[in-house]
């Protein structure tokens, strides 16, 4: 223990000091006078659960990786050189092959790590991508990716996450940066939503909304008015059978034009991934109805 530990003043002020977490601090000047590298304080982890919770230190579990994330790693080393770097790479290879212990887990590996990439180049939100992981591993326990493409069954997953999750991504946007084809990702979709009942119902039009005037750089009032739009068409049965991207495109395009803004329905039906026929489909309705 140091002079400065044992003093109850400051050796620079003589103000009084205080410690906080692992340093001691002057209270006046604000002198650290000394710190600790060691916290001595106690452990987080309660003994009391050991039997149902033996959990200790280490990175969370986590269902986007096919071992939880349990398993260790051999790292690199700059120190190492010669015949023992030449070791230490042959442990490392073989560590990662017995990693993967079985075709199914091969194939698990595979399809996270597409699954990270699409929600990754979808910009999705953390919890997307567990709930995706979890889906494909409920798909491939039930058997259903015999003669499926797996590329297919993780677009597949993805998609139907983001549906049950209310967070606005359309067929087009994930086939754009998905490796399968629609079709590929259609039969997946069919599989996982016949065999294992997905949650999924109706999409609401206003979900795509935000996206869509943010891509169009239209101001919050005619997003707002849009969103009005769409709540009436729901309410009278204008969006029933019929693609809600179309009918959010259509409420955006209705709300930008009687608001005065220079909008074509080509530009507007782009944004959506829709054609400029379906969008007029909803403008017209609207107009019939006289809810513009």
């Amino acid at each position: 223990m140091t002079a400065a530990t044992t003093a109850r003043t400051c050796p620079e002020c003589a103000g009084r000091l205080q410690a906080e977490d692992c340093e001691t601090v002057c209270t006046e000047c604000g002198l650290v006078v000394d710190e600790h590298a060691i916290d001595p304080g106690p452990e987080w982890r309660s003994f009391t659960d050991d039997e149902t919770n033996p959990e200790r230190t280490g990175a969370p579990l986590t269902r986007s990786r096919h071992d939880r994330g349990l398993s260790t790693e051999i790292g690199h080393s700059n120190r190492l050189t010669g015949r023992k770097r030449r070791q230490v790479a042959r442990l490392r290879r073989q560590h990662k092959r017995t990693q993967i212990r079985s075709k199914a887990e091969r194939n698990r590996v595979y399809a996270f790590t597409e699954i990270q990439r699409l929600v990754t180049a979808l910009d999705l939100p953390e919890h997307v991508r567990e709930q995706s992981c979890v889906l494909f591993e409920s798909a491939q326990d039930a058997g259903l990716l015999q003669g499926r493409s797996i590329e297919g069954f993780a677009a597949a997953v993805v998609y139907a996450t983001c549906r049950t999750a209310a967070v606005s991504r359309t067929v087009p946007e994930v086939i754009t940066e998905a490796k399968a084809e629609k079709a590929e990702l259609n039969v997946a979709y069919d599989a996982m939503n016949r065999e294992l009942g997905l949650p999924t119902g109706p999409v609401d039009p206003r979900e795509y909304l935000a996206r869509f005037a943010s891509k169009l750089d239209l101001p919050t009032a005619v997003e707002q008015r849009a969103r009005e739009l769409a709540a009436k068409a729901r309410e009278r049965g204008i969006d029933s059978g019929r693609n809600p991207s179309g009918v959010a495109a259509g409420c955006l395009y209705t709300a930008a034009t009687r608001a005065g803004h220079d909008l074509t329905q080509q530009e507007t039906a782009a944004v959506a991934g829709v054609t400029p026929v379906t969008l007029r489909a909803t403008y017209q309705q609207l107009a019939d109805d006289g809810s513009e």
